[in-house]
């Protein structure tokens, strides 16, 4: 069976499982767009251009993940070389569901910061789908706040994420990724830090 057989059969699976496409996304580090064309795969179309990137050998096991985790903040602080940076680098970490949230409970473990979680809007089935943050954590009004997530695909959820904290009065200062699809230095002003940059050779 070919790796893109292992994908269609996965994403319905979830599918059937109850998730939404949003969370299937998730799921397979994946952008909407290819979840759709995996679930349905319209005649006359063409798989979307994307990677689909396992990283289970690592986000299955605490130690690694924490490991992880410092390597994103060790990327952080070597990224500020001359600037005066101290700790903790932010107020507030704000992981973003599903994978983010892991990796920043970590970080804001590391730099004594409070934690929040933010839920996408791809996440919510309601019919006017929104994204917020959770009530259980950290409030982010008037707060610093660095972004953490496992993937940049597309870009939405970053740029989703940024313009929710600004209109909560927020001040995002930085976002923190292990695998940037996108390539991009910043979404809305905020600078993306990533340990690895994905490009797709064709």
């Amino acid at each position: 069976m070919s790796s893109l057989d292992d994908l269609i059969g996965r994403a319905k699976m979830l599918l059937a499982e109850g998730h939404s496409p949003g969370q299937i996304a998730d799921e397979l580090s994946l952008s909407m767009e290819t979840v759709t064309w995996l679930l349905t795969q319209a005649k006359g179309t063409s798989a979307p251009k994307d990677v689909h990137i396992d990283w289970t050998a690592v986000s299955s096991h605490a130690p690694l993940l924490e490991e992880t985790a410092q390597m994103l903040l060790n990327r952080y602080y070597l990224a500020q070389s001359g600037d005066t940076v101290g700790s903790p680098a932010a107020d507030v970490i704000v992981g973003i569901a599903l994978s983010g949230i892991p990796l920043a409970t970590l970080i804001a473990v590391q730099e004594a910061a409070k934690l929040s979680i933010y839920y996408p809007a791809k996440q919510n089935q309601s019919k006017q789908p929104t994204g917020s943050i959770s009530g259980n954590f950290a409030t982010v009004n008037d707060q610093r706040c660095i972004i953490v997530d496992d993937t940049i695909t597309s870009g939405n959820t970053m740029l989703e994420v940024v313009k929710y904290l600004k209109k909560h009065k927020a001040i995002p200062i930085a976002i923190w990724v292990i695998f940037d699809k996108r390539g991009i230095a910043d979404v809305d002003g905020v600078p993306v830090y990533s340990l690895f940059k994905i490009s797709r050779i064709d």
